[in-house]
Parts: C-alpha cells; structure tokens; sequence
C-alpha cells in the first residue's frame, strides 16, 4: 500500500492555509455576484426566476450546478471507492433520471406555471389546500436534501484542517469543526437567497458548474494517465486495493447480497429495486429542479437547457467512473474509512494523491487537495442556495401570498416573507444535519429522491394527463406519499438499528429497508387515484385549458 497519506495522517499547515485562502476567494466571489444581483432584483418575478432572462446554455448550466451536488462529487465517488459496482449504479440512477425529467415535465411545467410547482397543481383546482400541500411538500423534500449537503460539508472540512480521532484545529475536535462547518455552510446559503434571490444564486451555480467540470476533468486525465489510458489495468488495481477482490467489479457488495436467510437476501434486493425507482423517478419531482425551468423566457429555451443540462450531468456521472475506482485504486478502501467511515471525503483524498504524484511531494498535494476542496465548497454552496431558495419561494407565493392572503398579497410582502422563511428553513436544516453526520451523502439523496417521486410525482403527472383529476386526488396523492415515505423512513435502519443510523445507539425500526420508494411511490399514486374517484368534483374545462397551455404554451406568463 501507499505511504504518504496526507490525510491520514494530519493535512501540513500549508494545505490548511492554502485551503482556507481559497475558500475565502470564492466566498468572496459569490457574495460580489450575489451583492450585484441583488441591485438587479426588483419584482418578485426577479427574485423567484430570475426576470426569466436566462439563455438555454446559462440555465443548463444551472441545472447542472443545482444537480450535480456534493452527492454526486463526493457521496457517488465514495460509493464506487468502497463497493465498486454497485456504488455505480447510483451514477446511473441520477443519469437516466434526468430523461424522465425532459420527456414528463420540464416542456409541460415551463408552459403552465409561474414560479413553483403548485402553479401547476392549483392551475385547475382550489388553490388553498393544494398550494398547502405542496408547500409542506417542498419544504420537507428540500430539508431531506439539504442535510445531505451540509454532512458533505462538514466531512470534507474535516478532512481539509486534518483533523481526525483525536487531533484538534483551534482548540475545535474533529466533531465540533464539523458541526461549525456545517452552521457556516447554512449561514452562507441564507445570505446568497435573502440576498441574491434566484439571479445570484443561477450565477452562483454557473460558476460553480464550470469549476466542478473542469476540476472532475482534470482528476479524470491524471488518474487515465496513471494507467495509461487501460481502463482494465485501473479496474484491476481499484480491486486489489479496495481490499474486497475481484467481488469489487461484481454486483453485490452493497445490493443483493446473499445473506444467511433468504428473507434478508429477498430484503436486499429489494432495497436496490427500490433505489433504482427513486433515483429515476425522484428528479421530475424534485421542488429546487421544477423551479429552474420558469428562469427562461419560453419553453423552446426550456428544451434547450435541459438538452445542454444532459450533456454536462451526462459528462460527470462518466467521470465519477474514473474518480471513484480511481480512489479505490491510488488511495485504497482502508485509508478512505479511515478519514471518514461514509466515504465521503474519497474525491479529495483521490486529489491529494494525484497532487503528491504529479505536482511533486507532501506540497504539491496539498495545492491540489485545496483546489479541489473549494470546488466541492462551491458546490454545496451552490446546491444549498437552491433548495433554500425553492422551499421559501413555495412558503411565500404558495402558502403566504396564495393561502393566508388569499391572492392579495403586494409583491414586496411576499418577497419579504421568502427571505424570513429561508431563515428558518436554514436553521432547521443545520440543526437537523448535527445528527445525520455518520451517513453517506449520496445515501441521504437518494431518500430525497424517494420523498419527491411518492409526493410530487403522482399529484404532478395526474394533473398535467388525467382529466378526471381533483383537488381531493392532489391532497391525497401529496399528503399520502409524503406521510407514508416520511413514516418508512423513521422506521428503517437508517435513523435506528444499524453501526451507520442516526441513532446507532437506538433500535426501534420494523421496516426491513433503506429506501422507501418501492412502497411509497406507488402509495402515492394509488392515494391520488383513489382521492380523485372518491371527490365528485370534475372540471373538464379547466383541464382543456391547462392541456392547451402545456402543449403549447398559449396564454403562459
């Protein structure tokens, strides 16, 4: 095995200074791009879409930067440093969901909207319950998903200062840098949506897009070059390494596995069915997604962007190939659970190898761990002001302007309300990430994934092609999903009853899988089918309207 692992063994002090100092340039970066913008909001429509004045590529870009999160950069390269195959499969899952996403919704949700989901649901229906559902819908999918950010963020600081076990940063153990990361992280993100609304943030997430593919790229050609370009010779070494053999290259390390009895073996495999409908259902209901297709001016330019979103995501989930077996191989399975138990930190560890081999000794990888570190920085930044922007951009026009105003609300009271939301959306996703910190970001996305495609998927398809749809169809599909998702989740091993739980120490799971989705999503549309049966309301007109505006764009704002 290798000798030199900075990481493992306390990062120098000139990767903490180096690190530090770059972090603070792109901090201070992005907080001029936000500070700009927000000279540049005025209306609600600038703070919520961005003056809907974003080009195809811009706004592709965009959905890259809010897509490809410290999931997929860190969570998905640990995931294929410590289980191989079946680490994989979750780059697949994110890739072929973004198919769904075109094909379903992003033309049709373009066209009958305004600047959240509910538009769409309330379009044809009573506004008041079904904005509230999908409020509570939005913020609960989005809170899910901003942990996962915040765990990346707190795993990689960590890993950047060198604190592990023991050791100390400014008096700060490891666990408590975490937990000060991760209240900056937050404190970040609620400065970039108060401030910058959805102008700074998309500027925010070009940038950071650019930078992750650059840096992913340029991790892609030294690992290639490591082992000149022989794709086998790399798989061979990331086996050997990863202390698994050739089980590694094979299905099964995480999914599937034969167990002692069948039923745990009948168990896992269906854990990695029900994975798989979330990751490539989860993406048409994600709230922080919905909301970038109202940042263009039409649904040409929506099309558009989602055909250069596939082309940059489709590019990075090939390459999280090379970083995660790249890790297996140069670093080695021990030495990434030896940092951090989840993985999460596989990426930067694969950076300060390559830096050590190629930029010359304990300095060089140091510089390249640094500039990696900033670009996972920047990227749950990015992410994290996405999501806060969706749910407190659901709170104000959804719950506030729509439910307790009743439409009547001026334009400032509502923006002023999404800024105090993101306020408190940010404090409960802090405090909530304190506890979630021993679990696999990756892992925690995709149980967002599985909320979303169980609450908003069902209520999103039924309303945009079925014209017997209702108000009653829209509470129970959202309502039901979501409770039903929220409830397997709790009893699962993932919060109670397994080494890697929330609460380890704890057992009270019944619920024999991780991820909820093979249960929960059809729940979620049989309630919707079942509400809508049961309600006698019926609204053919108004369906024609929408079917019209969906398809064509007449009459859209």
């Amino acid at each position: 095995m290798h000798t030199h692992f900075l990481a493992a063994e306390g990062t120098t002090s000139t990767s903490r200074t180096l690190t530090i100092v770059l972090f603070l340039i792109f901090v201070a970066i992005t907080l001029a791009i936000t500070i700009w913008a927000s000279r540049q909001t005025r209306t609600a429509t600038d703070f919520y879409a961005g003056g809907r004045q974003f080009s195809g590529w811009q706004n592709g870009m965009a959905i890259g930067g809010d897509y490809m999160s410290a999931a997929s950069f860190l969570g998905i390269a640990g995931l294929i440093a410590l289980y191989g195959y079946d680490g994989f499969l979750y780059s697949i899952g994110f890739l072929v969901a973004w198919l769904v996403a075109l094909l379903l919704v992003a033309e049709f949700l373009r066209n009958s909207g305004r600047y959240t989901m509910a538009d769409v649901l309330a379009f044809r229906m009573r506004q008041r319950p079904v904005r509230t559902a999908a409020s509570v819908s939005t913020i609960v999918v989005s809170i899910f998903y901003l942990i996962a950010q915040m765990v990346g963020a707190g795993a990689l600081v960590s890993l950047l200062l060198g604190i592990k076990g023991d050791d100390t940063f400014l008096g700060l153990t490891a666990g408590a840098a975490k937990v000060w990361t991760i209240i900056l992280v937050g404190a970040l993100m609620i400065v970039y949506v108060v401030v910058g609304g959805m102008k700074g943030t998309t500027y925010v997430q070009i940038t950071k897009a650019f930078m992750l593919m650059i840096g992913a790229f340029l991790m892609t050609v030294l690992v290639l070059a490591h082992y000149k370009f022989n794709l086998s010779s790399l798989l061979g070494d990331a086996a050997a390494q990863s202390g698994k053999g050739s089980a590694f290259l094979e299905p099964g390390l995480r999914y599937g596995v034969e167990k002692a009895s069948s039923l745990d073996t009948f168990y896992s495999k269906m854990d990695l069915l029900s994975l798989g409908i979330a990751l490539v259902l989860g993406t048409a209901g994600l709230p922080h997604i919905l909301t970038r297709f109202y940042t263009v001016p039409t649904a040409r330019v929506a099309r558009k962007s989602v055909l250069w979103a596939i082309g940059i995501i489709g590019v990075f989930y090939l390459m999280t190939l090379a970083l995660g077996f790249g890790a297996a191989a140069l670093v080695g399975g021990k030495a990434i659970t030896a940092q951090d138990k989840a993985g999460n930190t596989a990426a930067p560890q694969l950076a300060q190898e390559l830096g050590h081999r190629y930029l010359g000794g304990d300095t060089g990888g140091s510089i390249f761990l640094a500039v990696i570190a900033a670009v996972a920085f920047a990227t749950i930044l990015a992410v994290v002001a996405g999501l806060t922007l969706a749910s407190s951009s659901s709170v104000a026009h959804d719950f506030y302007a729509n439910v307790i105003r009743r439409g009547n609300a001026a334009e400032r009271d509502e923006v002023k309300v999404a800024r105090i939301s993101a306020l408190v959306i940010g404090a409960v996703a802090i405090a909530l990430s304190i506890f979630a910190q021993s679990l696999n970001v990756a892992f925690l996305v995709a149980l967002a994934f599985a909320v979303a495609a169980s609450a908003n998927l069902p209520a999103i398809i039924y309303s945009l092609f079925w014209r017997r749809f209702n108000t009653s169809g829209a509470l129970w599909s959202i309502y039901g999903g979501l409770i039903v998702s929220v409830v397997l989740v709790f009893f699962s091993p993932v919060v109670s009853g397994a080494e890697t739980a929330m609460f380890p120490a704890h057992d009270w799971h019944w619920f024999p899988l991780s991820n909820p989705g093979i249960i929960s999503i059809p729940v979620g549309f049989l309630c919707g089918w079942i509400g809508a049966r049961i309600s006698k309301e019926d609204d053919t007109a108004k369906y024609a309207e929408l079917e019209v505006r969906s398809l064509t764009g007449f009459g859209a704002h």
